[in-house]
């Protein structure tokens, strides 16, 4: 099985890194999440959201991301269900936007596995990241090296390992954020409906935008 060189892994890593941090959807719901219900909720999404590109990774391999980029009704189905998907989830959590107390546990509905969940499928359905991925990692493909579809798994599994790291750290900072602004439950309380807010807003924006 022909392994990633060192200089390719290195290179891909040093790119995928600087892509995870820049700002969009998933960071950005990272942080609010963590800094509204803290540390836990927005590993948990973030971690699930991460775990979503491994979908993304298993259809470029095969080729079947390529088939859906290409396909209109295909591409529109799925922008669909991720828009609508979005939209359900910040609808979620406006209506259950309250002021936080200093321990903010979580409600029985905001597990950490359910957070989980939230952030796999609303990656996992969204096709801009089907088209990403369908255009980032080809470039770091050593066509000489061997089986290309095995190098695109493997890459796609570097992706998938530095995205949960990185949003698990961004989810421990935006939790110590939120820990101070959890003895201000007016503030907390509106920090909360801002994470609803954006889960609308990007929902709208998947599905008459993007």
């Amino acid at each position: 099985m022909p392994l990633l060189t060192p200089e390719q892994a290195l290179g891909f890593l040093a790119a995928a890194s600087l892509l995870t941090l820049a700002p969009g959807p998933d960071n950005l719901l990272v942080l609010a999440l963590g800094a509204s219900r803290g540390r836990r909720a927005g590993m948990a999404f973030g971690l699930g959201c991460a775990a979503g590109c491994l979908s993304h990774t298993l259809l470029a391999t095969l080729g079947i991301g390529a088939l859906i980029a290409a396909s209109p009704l295909a591409f529109g189905i799925l922008k669909g269900a991720g828009g609508l998907y979005l939209l359900w989830l910040g609808i979620q959590a406006l209506k259950n936007a309250a002021p936080a107390t200093v321990d903010r546990r979580p409600t029985p509905d905001d597990t950490p596995g359910q957070l989980f969940r939230r952030g796999l499928i609303a990656n996992a359905i969204n096709p801009k990241v089907v088209v990403f991925f369908l255009a980032f990692l080809p470039p770091f493909v050593a066509p000489g090296r061997g089986d290309m579809a095995l190098q695109i798994a493997q890459l796609g599994l570097l992706f998938t390992l530095q995205a949960a790291l990185l949003f698990s750290l961004i989810a421990i900072a935006a939790g110590r954020l939120g820990g101070l602004l959890a003895r201000y439950p007016g503030l907390s309380c509106r920090l909360e409906r801002t994470t609803g807010l954006l889960f609308v807003l990007l929902g709208l924006h998947l599905l008459f935008v993007a």
